[in-house]
């Protein structure tokens, strides 16, 4: 009988109730596995370390250590785990702040189970993903990026990079982008510089904001 690899991910909140409500949102996902739940950040990165876990769902508001400094310690100690911040804050000094500190993903705790699953799957993929209201929010605060880009850098893109840019738009990795082209993923890697450099906007969030606002993407 065949196997398949389940998603491992490590619930963290400090609120018990929390933790068990989301537990038994995902446990009985064929594709996933609960390895463990932690109440901090340090209790996370401590767990985390010993489970190996794929994804670590975090909340933001924690004792001991927040959700910015684990996701920051994530990012330097343990690069592989994909860290999908879960919560009730649509703030988006928050939430580019989070980027900043290495996050994959932002969902707000009122999404759907299937829409968390999904969020899950995007960032284990090594994707980005951002739930609606988290985009919004996200949106908002680079209004003024890529505002040069119509007028200033009116270098056109190549048909290439427009295909990669609606892919990275739609959250796929550099990985997945390369499958779907049929070309290496150091060629897909040349092309997003390239289109960073041409739109003068260098972060996911901008290039997904750019590609909507283009019609590139619905």
């Amino acid at each position: 009988m065949s196997t398949v690899n389940k998603i491992r991910v490590l619930l963290v909140d400090d609120h018990p109730l929390v933790l068990d409500g989301i537990s038994a949102r995902l446990e009985s996902e064929a594709l996933l596995e609960i390895v463990g739940m932690a109440n901090d950040g340090l209790q996370a990165l401590e767990l985390a370390a010993q489970l190996d876990p794929d994804v670590v769902l975090m909340d933001i508001s924690m004792p001991v250590m927040n959700g910015f400094e684990a996701s920051e310690r994530f990012r330097i100690e343990q690069p592989d785990v994909k860290v999908l911040i879960l919560s009730m804050h649509d703030n988006r000094e928050y939430i580019v702040k989070l980027i900043k500190c290495g996050a994959a993903g932002y969902v707000l705790k009122d999404v759907s189970s299937s829409e968390l699953i999904s969020a899950i799957e995007t960032v284990y993929g090594g994707g980005t993903y951002f739930s609606s209201g988290a985009s919004q929010s996200l949106f908002s605060q680079f209004e003024h990026e890529g505002g040069q880009a119509d007028t200033q850098a009116q270098e056109e893109l190549t048909g290439r990079e427009k295909d990669v840019l609606i892919l990275v738009s739609e959250g796929n990795s550099n990985k997945e982008i390369a499958r779907k082209l049929d070309i290496s993923v150091r060629t897909v890697e040349t092309h997003r510089q390239n289109i960073k450099q041409k739109l003068d906007i260098h972060t996911a969030a901008g290039l997904t904001r750019y590609a909507i606002e283009h019609k590139l993407v619905d």
